[in-house]
């Protein structure tokens, strides 16, 4: 099998070990380097993924590097394809993903500086939290085009959208398509009138009170998991959903997915990420996809955009 390409995931914690391992495991990349600030972290964590090789059926290297946040280790990421970003604090029971804006920026932005130095046609994918603030500080630090900066929010809020649902109603998550739009927060827009069950719209099958709960329970579906694991927050379907997003961008795929991207004129938005549609390939977002959403969705999606443009415009001084 050819593989190809090279990915860095920064941060070697459960969110970033795990996406590691999925992207090792796709069997597609050349290699896999994965990064933390511990020292010896992420090289033991490479070893152990390493010699899961031949059980798993996989030929991809894993390679650890500790780096600082001056810039040493960082030559081990060079020339990198694609750089997911997950470095920073997680969640923990009754905060918000904006209450870690302050300690992540300085994180972000550092690790974003020093990823541009070593692989400057890189594509980043952004998941660290608050996730719409910090794709927009990646760019301004790396100043990569807004294309090549794209964020994870989307692709894992509409997974969970498709879990409640396929919960709800009792039928495998194949058959449900659904989709999450908006800011990756308090915004979120999940999109109803895009839901359907084996073809057929949401609506014929639940009650519009019910369509709501479900809502809401996607809205804060972060904050469900959180609670319940007192000590971190998610990181199996958030490592699944970048993984899926890397994998698009090395096989030039087309494919389109939810994500955070620059929005400039669709749905009467424009200068600002936020989470839409968007088609993936080698060059990040090739193109932003304008769908069919009711009033009330685009409307929606206004006030996401209009929440997230202000702590955006303020991130560039953090």
């Amino acid at each position: 099998m050819a593989r190809s390409g090279k990915v860095t995931v920064v941060g070697a914690g459960f969110y970033g070990s795990t996406t590691a391992l999925r992207l090792a495991e796709y069997d597609i990349f050349e290699t896999v380097v994965l990064t933390d600030i511990l020292e010896g972290k992420s090289e033991g964590l490479a070893l152990d993924m390493n010699q899961s090789r031949s059980i798993e059926g996989f030929e991809t290297k894993v390679v650890g590097a500790t780096t600082t946040p001056e810039g040493a280790g960082y030559e081990a990421t060079a020339n990198s394809d694609v750089v997911v970003i997950t470095a920073g604090l997680p969640r923990k029971p009754g905060m918000s993903r904006m209450d870690l804006i302050g300690v992540n920026a300085g994180i972000v932005r550092g690790v974003a500086e020093n990823i541009s130095k070593h692989s400057p046609n890189a594509v980043i994918i952004v998941v660290s939290n608050p996730l719409d603030e910090m794709t927009a500080l990646a760019q301004l630090a790396t100043n990569f085009p807004k294309n090549r900066v794209i964020g994870q929010a989307g692709m894992l809020d509409t997974a969970r959208f498709t879990n409640n649902v396929a919960e709800k109603l009792g039928v495998s998550t194949a058959s449900v398509k659904t989709l999450t739009l908006g800011s990756h927060g308090d915004t979120m827009v999940p999109v109803p009138s895009r839901c359907t069950v084996d073809g057929k719209p949401l609506s014929d099958l639940l009650s519009q009170t019910e369509i709501d709960e479900l809502v809401d329970r996607t809205r804060n579906g972060g904050a469900e998991v959180v609670a319940l694991l007192k000590t971190g927050s998610a990181y199996y379907a958030p490592s699944a959903a970048a993984a899926r997003m890397a994998k698009a961008v090395i096989e030039d795929s087309g494919a389109v997915m939810p994500v955070c991207a620059w929005v400039d004129g669709q749905y009467g938005i424009s200068g600002v990420y936020l989470g839409v549609e968007a088609e993936i390939g080698k060059g990040g977002v090739k193109k932003v996809v304008e769908s069919a959403l009711t009033e009330s969705e685009v409307a929606a999606l206004k006030v996401a955009a209009e929440a997230v443009r202000a702590k955006q415009a303020d991130v560039k001084d953090l």
